[in-house]
């Protein structure tokens, strides 16, 4: 969407009254999916839009052909669970994507088995299994994490209630999305309403935002990454048993490796680590910054400080100190000399873990002609590499 005049922040580019939105609640099969709600709960809890988008794309009375008419077959979403299984490896080893993307297709597969076939098989005169594929279901998917929208919860909701189920929102859903937005969607009871929030030069592009989105969350869930540097909210993963496996190599004998398999036990228990979770790194702090420090103190401790540690159960006290703690950029330059050792170690080990290094990603960035040569696969999952790398190579300077 451009601007087709100046304008100025606090303008309503569009309005969308809540009749047009499509949801679960709008579609015509709504009190089918209201009776039949029971059975439809699944862990996206997108099962009862999808539902309706299967009925509504393929009906050619729907109320939203216009709608769908813009896209004719979902060729264009280009997500990375479309891609073959070795170009998402080779293009994207390291970034956390590929595992993302086998539990995405895990779940659809579950959820498309268990829960969209058993209901269509019910209801024959709305449903045909031949017509609502699998493959149709996958592209909804794609189409719903792309373009659909989750009205926030209200404050006093944040606790009781999971949060809203999404929605298609006609129109607000052109606008593309960078990190530094000039326009975002405001909700009321009667309409949803796309208002300016800075000002706006004419035949400027009109971008909305998506949340605070790191590259690889991008273009996982919406299928692009935005060029180095202009996304200010980009992220790097360390796995936390990747900080284990540190530890473990620094361990010189068989009674450390038992001590860091001890901490590191002890931390599972203070619900600090786990075997799938991630210490995430933002360029100016680490966003994960309790888990972090808590490990790193843990891990670097010696038998007596650990015995110590347990026993006088200090680590309740020091809830309230690490609570306090911002691991800023100058905070992580000013860690004790293991801990920064053991961090220094983990950012090596996470390095490793990518296909292609900093240098070779930074000449392909600098010649136009060679970047230029590259797919928009390859393009996309380049800008995903390279902040990665440029946020842990950051990290290094700092500790080493």
């Amino acid at each position: 969407m451009l601007a087709a005049a100046e304008l100025e922040p606090g303008e309503v580019l569009c309005t969308v009254p809540r009749s047009a939105l499509l949801s679960q609640h709008t579609s015509s099969i709504q009190a089918l999916l209201r009776e039949g709600q029971e059975s439809l709960q699944s862990q996206s809890g997108w099962v009862p839009l999808l539902l309706a988008l299967l009925h509504e794309y393929t009906a050619s009375n729907s109320h939203w052909q216009p709608y769908f008419s813009l896209w004719q077959d979902f060729r264009s979403l280009d997500h990375p669970m479309f891609w073959p299984e070795e170009e998402r490896r080779r293009l994207l080893q390291g970034t956390g994507i590929p595992e993302a993307v086998e539990k995405d297709l895990a779940n659809i597969h579950l959820e498309y088995s268990s829960i969209i076939l058993p209901f269509m098989e019910s209801h024959p005169n709305i449903f045909d299994p031949k017509l609502h594929t699998l493959e149709l279901y996958k592209q909804l998917v794609a189409f719903v994490m792309a373009y659909s929208f989750q009205e926030p919860l209200e404050e006093e909701d944040e606790d009781e209630k999971g949060p809203n189920p999404p929605m298609m929102v006609p129109v607000a859903d052109i606008l593309n999305h960078v990190a530094n937005h000039n326009a975002n969607l405001e909700y009321s009871p009667q309409c949803l309403r796309m208002v300016t929030t800075q000002p706006i030069s004419k035949g400027q592009e009109i971008f909305n935002t998506y949340g605070q989105m790191a590259n690889w969350q991008l273009l996982h869930m919406y299928g692009f990454a935005e060029p180095y540097p202009s996304n200010t909210n980009d992220t790097a993963d360390i796995q936390m048993v990747t900080v284990r496996a540190a530890a473990l190599r620094r361990a010189r004998s068989e009674a450390q490796q038992q001590l860091v398999s001890e901490q590191w036990d002890f931390l599972c228990q203070l619900e600090m680590v786990g075997e799938e979770g991630a210490f995430v790194l933002g360029w100016d702090e680490v966003l994960t910054e309790e888990e972090l420090s808590v490990t790193l103190k843990v891990l670097c401790m010696s038998e007596e400080e650990f015995k110590e540690y347990k026993e006088q159960d200090s680590w309740e006290d020091d809830s309230e100190e690490e609570e306090n703690l911002t691991l800023s950029n100058e905070a992580l330059s000013r860690l004790k000399p293991p801990c920064k050792q053991l961090l220094y170690d983990s950012v090596l080990l996470t390095l490793e873990s990518y296909g292609s290094d900093l240098k070779a990603e930074q000449d392909l960035l600098n010649n136009k002609e060679a970047y230029e040569k590259l797919s928009r696969r390859e393009q996309q999952a380049l800008h995903v590499r390279y902040g990665q790398k440029r946020i842990l190579h950051q990290l290094l300077e700092l500790v080493h």
